[in-house]
């Protein structure tokens, strides 16, 4: 819709006749005409003269008109100049949201796939844990490792015979030999104890395994999701600044 197409449409709408229309805004009916018909462009003088004439404000009779009408006919009108001035700073400030969004989407989504390809968030790796059995208090932490030496030296000191060196040893592997793997997601270090009832248990680590974990797929999913959508931002922001916005 142009300029005098809009006129004619808020005229018509009031129930106005040329001459009623012509004499609220304080013009000849054949300058009206020419308004209507697009044979004239209305100066800033008359522009406010139709606005209080039709009791509206410069937004409002703007938002009937095509833009590209408005930037050429109408934003010598220092009203329609700050409108249009405003509205690209309104567009500028969106286009600088749109970058900013993307921008953060492709940062978090990229840094979401490398953390879950190579498992910094949730380890793809599990260590197995061995120990044993349980050390009692008055014992050494490698009683399990050193009791047949210590047996040994016993025997050849003569403390003990060799019969009650096997059957020590005999009664120690029947009655103390109670192996617990441990399987953890974190690494604990090579070696690591726990208390619990009547001692401790000394934890080795014994191996170490791959072991992708479905979450670390679920991240990479995201990630992915989000950079590709931070590059859709690209392209809609690119959008914006390529339509084209004329300054007042």
């Amino acid at each position: 819709m142009n300029v005098g197409e809009r006129i004619r449409q808020l005229r018509t709408e009031r129930n106005l006749t040329q001459p009623q229309l012509a004499e609220a805004i304080g013009i000849e009916q054949s300058y009206l005409s020419k308004l209507e018909n697009d044979k004239s462009v209305p100066s800033a003088d008359i522009f406010q003269a139709i606005l209080k004439g039709f009791a509206m404000d410069t937004a409002t009779f703007l938002a009937g008109i095509d833009e590209r009408i408005v930037h050429r006919e109408l934003r010598q009108i220092p009203e329609v100049a700050n409108l249009i001035h405003s509205g690209v700073t309104e567009r500028i400030h969106s286009i600088r949201k749109w970058l900013f969004g993307s921008a953060a989407a492709c940062v978090v989504g990229l840094s979401l796939v490398m953390a879950g390809y190579r498992g910094l968030l949730i380890s793809n790796q599990q260590y197995t844990y061995f120990s044993p059995g349980v050390v009692m208090p008055d014992e050494p932490s490698d009683i399990f490792a050193n009791y047949a030496n210590l047996l040994q030296r016993r025997s050849w000191a003569r403390e003990i015979t060799d019969a009650e060196r096997i059957k020590l040893e005999m009664e120690f592997a029947t009655k103390r030999l109670r192996a617990d793997f441990l399987l953890s997601d974190t690494y604990r270090g090579q070696e690591f104890g726990v208390m619990i009832d009547g001692g401790r248990r000394s934890y080795v680590l014994r191996e170490v395994t791959d072991y992708p974990r479905v979450e670390n797929r679920y991240l990479t999913l995201l990630g992915l999701l989000l950079t590709f959508g931070g590059m859709f931002g690209f392209v809609v922001e690119a959008r914006m600044r390529s339509v084209k916005i004329i300054r007042g």
